[in-house]
């Protein structure tokens, strides 16, 4: 059984306990939205095509993850104009699970059993703990005394240096 459902302009294919990769929704990660623009639902034994949608039809889903797709490059170049601009854009996505297809006759035994027998896999994926921050480097501290004391080296030897100078100019 499956149904095809309408957002933003675009249709997707909604199975019960898949997911869907859809434009970004402003609804926070968790929360329940139901879709009612069904244009198309295919159960075991009919389909229905709706005009344009198929009424008393609805598919509640849970927002699983916010996302962005990979990076796209742009790259505009009008030959002998030196013109040529070069920019990027990465789409923005949720991910979706199909929860239930809702319709007239659906009996709710049925329901039931289904949601008994998911396996354990199509649970919804737990968030992973924030990372700790890296330990900070203390190393910098010991390289900022070290370059000091290079520096204080440095100009002796340059002082010595001078002072040796000097002192074979006076012997000429």
């Amino acid at each position: 059984m499956y149904a095809i459902i309408e957002n933003g302009g675009k249709q997707y294919k909604a199975v019960e306990g898949a997911y869907i990769e859809i434009d970004l929704l402003p609804e926070e990660v968790g929360k329940k939205k139901t879709f009612d623009k069904v244009l198309l639902l295919s159960t075991d034994d009919k389909v229905e095509v709706g005009t344009p949608y198929v009424k008393g039809v609805s598919v509640d889903t849970t927002i699983i993850s916010h996302f962005k797709a990979p990076k796209v490059t742009v790259f505009k170049y009008r030959p002998k104009q030196r013109y040529r601009v070069k920019t990027g854009h990465r789409q923005r996505y949720s991910r979706v699970m199909v929860d239930s297809i809702a319709f007239p006759g659906k009996s709710e035994a049925a329901v039931k059993v289904k949601e008994e027998n998911l396996p354990a896999e199509k649970a919804a994926p737990k968030k992973a703990a924030p990372k700790k921050p890296a330990a900070k480097n203390t190393t910098t501290k010991k390289s900022a005394s070290t370059k000091a004391t290079a520096s204080k080296s440095s100009t002796a030897k340059k002082s010595s240096s001078s002072a040796k100078k000097s002192s074979a100019d006076k012997k000429k």
